[in-house]
């Protein structure tokens, strides 16, 4: 195998639970729900329905929305042996997250360095939360991802890389699609079967860690 990269998802992957999902429920209008659906069955963008979600959302909750989720939020099973079997390997990881800088880097912190996590950033200064796309889609890209997947691997990782694409969601099913190989769950496992993506599934990163020993992966 040539010089692999990883790109992992976090809500629903790094983390047990979807975090914006878990948001929604706790904080907002029942509306959210058929906006849900609408991205959900692709209907509308990914960005545009996160954009829509938070903007039901007053500013002033921040500090209880960002309380809420550091209390809640579980990481999977084995995610830190996970990062220190990257770096054991030199394999370059990198988190690519649908999810939103105010609860992804303090989830993070400690675990994996700012420049290795790619998010959607947030604006708290108007009366009610606004979503900022600092990684949206490269000209390649017309899907309004939001934070762009495919757009960062094309960036980030080189011809001849081995793409390991690490999700459980319809935010990566693009970005799979261009993966050499995807270590699926949920909604993703089910689309890589029906595409005939070459797949592995998991449920915690000791799973996902033996994948990657049976396909020998190093640096």
């Amino acid at each position: 195998m040539t010089k692999p990269i990883i790109f992992c998802d976090f809500d629903g992957t790094i983390t047990n639970n979807d975090n914006i999902i878990a948001i929604m429920k706790q904080f907002a209008p029942p509306q959210w729900e058929s906006i849900k659906e609408d991205v959900l069955a692709q209907r509308c963008s990914v960005q545009d329905g996160v954009g829509a979600m938070f903007s039901l959302l007053p500013s002033r909750l921040k500090e209880e929305i960002t309380n809420f989720i550091l209390g809640t939020a579980q990481i999977r099973d084995g995610f830190r042996e996970f990062v220190s079997f990257t770096k054991e390997r030199g394999i370059p990881l990198y988190v690519v997250s649908g999810g939103i800088d105010f609860f992804v880097y303090p989830l993070l912190e400690g675990l994996i360095g700012k420049d290795a996590i790619f998010c959607n950033g947030s604006d708290f200064s108007g009366e009610t939360i606004r979503i900022t796309w600092p990684y949206a889609c490269d000209d390649h890209c017309r899907n309004g991802c939001g934070c762009c997947k495919p757009s960062l691997l094309r960036k980030l990782a080189t011809s001849e890389a081995t793409k390991i694409v690490i999700g459980d969601s319809v935010t990566d099913l693009a970005v799979a699609q261009l993966a050499d190989h995807v270590i699926a769950r949920d909604f993703l496992l089910q689309k890589c079967a029906e595409l005939d993506l070459a797949h592995t599934p998991f449920t915690t990163f000791y799973d996902v860690m033996e994948s990657l020993k049976r396909m020998e992966v190093s640096a």
